[in-house]
């Protein structure tokens, strides 16, 4: 009984493959509007403010920062809890694949949310006219946690592993 509930608990890593599906079609829909945005704005360039520009190539920025967190978590993570890659010897493969635990995915992921959220208040910033001061308090705020949540976490994650 003990070793037919193990394996069922070890086989059931697998439900979390159709979510990396998914998330792999989260990143299509990404590039879609990627380029959804590109195409709208292309014929207005000519006639953009500098700061409307500015504001949609942080846009475009903040998407290619997502997609790139979106691969790195597919990736990761199914050759953490699923299985590994089986990739040909001879097709371009990732230099960073198999080589990313789940602590190192979880910093990189907070990395990514501190870049992603600095994006933002970038953003933020160059449109403070437009913006209500306890708004932009509290982004700032927000930012600010979560950098202190990378660094926190990151910390921890260094004193785990130089105590193993």
């Amino acid at each position: 009984m003990e070793r037919f509930v193990e394996n069922l608990m070890y086989g059931a890593r697998w439900i979390l493959a159709p979510i990396y599906i998914g998330l792999s079609l989260a990143l299509f829909m990404l590039g879609l509007k990627f380029f959804q945005e590109i195409i709208h704005h292309m014929p207005m360039i000519f006639a953009m403010k500098e700061a409307d520009l500015v504001l949609l190539v942080l846009s475009l920025i903040d998407m290619a920062l997502v997609g790139g967190l979106l691969v790195m978590v597919m990736f990761s993570g199914y050759e953490n809890f699923v299985s590994q890659l089986d990739i040909d010897e001879g097709r371009e493969k990732l230099s960073w694949l198999g080589k990313v635990d789940s602590g190192t995915l979880k910093n990189k992921v907070a990395a990514s949310i501190v870049a992603i959220s600095s994006i933002h208040l970038l953003k933020v910033f160059v449109n403070t006219e437009n913006i209500d001061t306890t708004y932009l308090k509290w982004y700032v705020i927000i930012h600010l946690t979560f950098v202190a949540s990378a660094f926190a976490m990151g910390y921890l994650d260094k004193i785990t592993r130089n105590s193993h």
